[in-house]
């Protein structure tokens, strides 16, 4: 997804659990077909491992004739991570890949050193109206991985290990955790886990990685007496394990890794660990150097200003 303007989230109220170091609220934003809550980056936190962007998409319904259309736009430097709970999208990319994603399943495309990509409601779904609800969230590449080649990958529902038990239901997305492992490949160690737990139950959260953060999608969860609900990004201390209770039915994502090998600057859609590099990529936008979209006349131009996010 290309980056679109969106108001910064606002921290949330006071907790008295030391292992929270920051509880960010993610604002709604209108963006006309469907809304958006980012999580990440914020003026708290701007990075959970090599999370770098986290946007909710939804949910939202489309009625008939009406539809996702996220035009042509570049990448450098990342790989976007769409996750859908609801509804279907069709991506297409300048590698000629076209190809629908839907609940359960994993788009991972690899910007690397440049890559083009389109999102869209299928024209099928437009005959009959839709639904939309997911995560679309970007991974920094580490140094040795920012300049490979563009690459995508999707990987079915059955393809991603569960863990399962009468109480809940874990789907490992990506990294190692929780006893299982993804076959996704990463370029850096992390975790990414769509979580669903039934009233009472209680998932642990080892302290594998520095970096650790859950999203809470629905429902209510306890974490050291301290209650959650919907829309909310609870970022960890490194070093505690945490217990995170089921106060009702609740789904949740789990996400984290080892810190970067160094600062990220994310400008648009651009992320690197040069500032040099993102002025290429946007003169190489502009100029048309990017490689485009099979069957896509359509083009997102460079934004005049938009907001610059350094990390740290």
């Amino acid at each position: 997804m290309s980056w679109h303007s969106a108001e910064d989230p606002i921290p949330g109220d006071h907790f008295t659990c030391d292992a929270i170091k920051t509880l960010i609220v993610p604002r709604s934003r209108d963006l006309g077909s469907f809304a958006v809550r980012r999580a990440l980056p914020s003026t708290e936190c701007r990075m959970v491992g090599p999370f770098i962007f986290f946007d909710q998409m939804g949910p939202s319904e489309f009625l008939l004739g009406q539809g996702m259309d996220v035009r042509p736009h570049p990448h450098i430097g990342l790989s976007t991570v769409t996750y859908l709970f609801d509804g279907e999208i069709m991506h297409r990319d300048s590698l000629g890949t076209e190809l629908p994603i839907r609940p359960g399943e994993l788009n991972w495309m690899t910007a690397g050193r440049g890559i083009t990509h389109s999102e869209r409601t299928g024209s099928d779904l437009r005959q009959s109206g839709s639904k939309l609800f997911g995560i679309q969230s970007w991974v920094a590449l580490s140094g040795k991985d920012e300049e490979n080649a563009p690459a995508f990958e999707h990987y079915e529902a059955e393809a991603l290990p569960v863990l399962t038990g009468e109480v809940k239901n874990v789907r490992l997305i990506a990294g190692e955790a929780f006893g299982i492992k993804s076959p996704v490949r990463t370029s850096s160690p992390m975790v990414y886990a769509d979580v669903a737990l039934e009233a009472g139950a209680v998932l642990p959260i080892d302290p594998t990685y520095d970096e650790r953060a859950i999203y809470t999608i629905s429902g209510a969860i306890e974490i050291a007496g301290d209650g959650f609900g919907p829309g909310q990004l609870l970022v960890f201390r490194p070093g505690d394990r945490i217990s995170v209770r089921a106060t009702e039915a609740a789904r949740f994502m789990v996400l984290g890794g080892e810190p970067m090998d160094g600062p990220r600057h994310l400008w648009w859609n651009f992320v690197s660990s040069r500032l040099e590099r993102i002025e290429q990529a946007k003169e190489d936008w502009r100029q048309a150097r990017f490689d485009t979209v099979p069957g896509e006349s359509e083009f997102i131009p460079l934004p005049e200003n938009p907001p610059p996010v350094r990390y740290p």
